[in-house]
């Protein structure tokens, strides 16, 4: 038989009704500081105008691919 967890009446520092004491449960993680050590890295601002008008590019092809491809099954 597969056991889904301790039983609660045999679990060391359980008391019944209260769940787990103080000091029976390891601390909590510590917490991080709000001041980093470098400065960060100056955000760039968009696309740049070659990778926008490649983009437009591919999308004019396809879009006269799919309507050369729809008039030929038309003729």
């Amino acid at each position: 038989m597969t056991s889904y967890g301790p039983e609660p009446r045999r679990t060391p520092g359980f008391q019944r009704g209260t769940g787990v004491p103080p000091g029976e449960t390891p601390p909590a993680e510590g917490s991080t500081t709000a001041a980093i050590s470098y400065p960060e890295p100056e955000l760039r601002r968009g696309w740049g105008p070659v990778p926008l008008a490649l983009i437009m590019l591919v999308v004019a092809l396809i879009a006269v691919g799919l309507m050369a491809m729809a008039v030929a099954l038309m003729v």
